[in-house]
């Protein structure tokens, strides 16, 4: 027998074929969406940067700290100085309308009250320039508010005179107004004649001041000649 008849055959060699993997084309499929994304969001970013652009990034800008070199130290700006002359303008023109209107009506009140009580107002005046003092009648005279209802708003008060004695008698008195500081601010001089005794007379004392501030009236003088 030959070597070749006594070896056993073998049987050939199978070759066997491995499949590609599938995933290839996925893979490439992801990459080429990725490089389009990519794509797009640098167009945007390039377009975002356009300063003209309103649809950009927003920001907040940081605020400017005003500029106050042009102020003076301890002082106010210019305009704001003009604003505070100017209220304070308007407030002393509407005291000073104020005060003129209520003089005027205290000129049309008195109007209204006979010539001969003016005359007796001017008489009591003139007798109490030379009085010292608060003169020899005080006991016999008081003060009554009147309404303002009554004297158009104006502060006014009824001088109550009664002559106590036992003889015809005039009286001359003298009503002050004082503030809220006890400030004399105004005078005003009311008077009676020939009161029999046991008699009495009311004349007005007006004040000719505004309504406000609030003024308080006392007898300053009373006077019996």
């Amino acid at each position: 027998m030959s070597a070749e008849a006594s070896e056993p055959r073998r049987p050939p060699r199978r070759t066997r074929t491995r499949a590609r993997p599938a995933s290839r084309p996925r893979v490439a499929t992801v990459l080429a969406g990725l490089a389009l994304a990519a794509a797009g969001t640098a167009s945007l970013v390039a377009c975002g940067g356009d300063g003209d652009d309103n649809g950009g990034a927003s920001f907040t800008p940081t605020p400017t700290a005003a500029d106050t070199a042009s102020f003076s130290a301890g002082s106010v700006p210019s305009a704001l100085a003009s604003l505070g002359e100017s209220v304070k303008e308007s407030a002393r023109a509407a005291a000073s309308a104020a005060a003129s209107s209520a003089s005027a009506r205290a000129s049309e009140f008195e109007a209204s009250v006979s010539a001969e009580v003016a005359r007796a107002n001017a008489a009591a005046q003139k007798e109490l320039e030379d009085v010292d003092g608060r003169g020899n009648a005080t006991a016999d005279v008081s003060l009554t508010g009147k309404p303002r209802s009554e004297t158009g708003g104006l502060l006014a008060v009824v001088v109550n005179i009664t002559n106590r004695t036992d003889s015809t008698a005039s009286y001359a008195v003298q009503v002050d107004f004082r503030d809220s500081d006890g400030k004399v601010v105004e005078t005003r001089f009311v008077g009676a004649e020939d009161l029999a005794p046991g008699g009495s007379a009311h004349p007005l004392a007006i004040s000719r001041k505004p309504p406000e501030p609030p003024l308080t009236a006392e007898i300053a003088k009373a006077q019996r000649y």
